[in-house]
């Protein structure tokens, strides 16, 4: 019985995993936009409330609020922060990528110690992101505007 249940409980587990994967945007949707080629992608344009975390070797450097303004061209996409700090004056590139279907190709934020990939997520129907690189900076964007 509970080799029955495990069975179940993951067949269930597996199949929301596969649905989720299989809902691809839709032309129309919230925050998208259709490529010449017919692929929907996310709209990432405007202005994104950002916070930019240091951990781990680099956690002295702390945490501290941005704005930044994302301009999309294409797939392609470049973040230029307004506010600034000492490591990132105002209007300086912070984020750079390129976007696919349902998420992200490549990003990078530009760091004082050069670009740094990172893996991303989408979440809230393109209106929050979350990037890290897994060891020392990870940035969380809310749309503004």
């Amino acid at each position: 019985m509970k080799k029955l249940l495990m069975i179940l409980i993951l067949g269930l587990v597996f199949t929301a995993a596969y649905a989720q994967m299989d809902n691809p945007l839709k032309q129309g949707m919230p925050n998208t936009v259709t490529l010449s080629n017919g692929e929907v992608i996310y709209d990432l344009n405007g202005e994104w409330a950002v916070s930019v975390e240091h951990y781990g070797p680099w956690e002295q450097y702390g945490v501290f609020p941005d704005i930044s303004e994302i301009k999309q061209e294409g797939a392609s996409f470049v973040g230029v922060t307004l506010l600034g700090s000492p490591r990132s004056p105002k209007g300086s590139e912070k984020l750079r990528g390129e976007l696919e279907k349902n998420g992200f190709k490549k990003v990078q934020t530009i760091t004082g110690a050069g670009p740094i990939d990172l893996k991303g997520e989408i979440l809230n129907n393109g209106n929050r992101m979350i990037f890290d690189d897994g060891a020392k900076i990870r940035l969380m964007f809310i749309r503004r505007k």
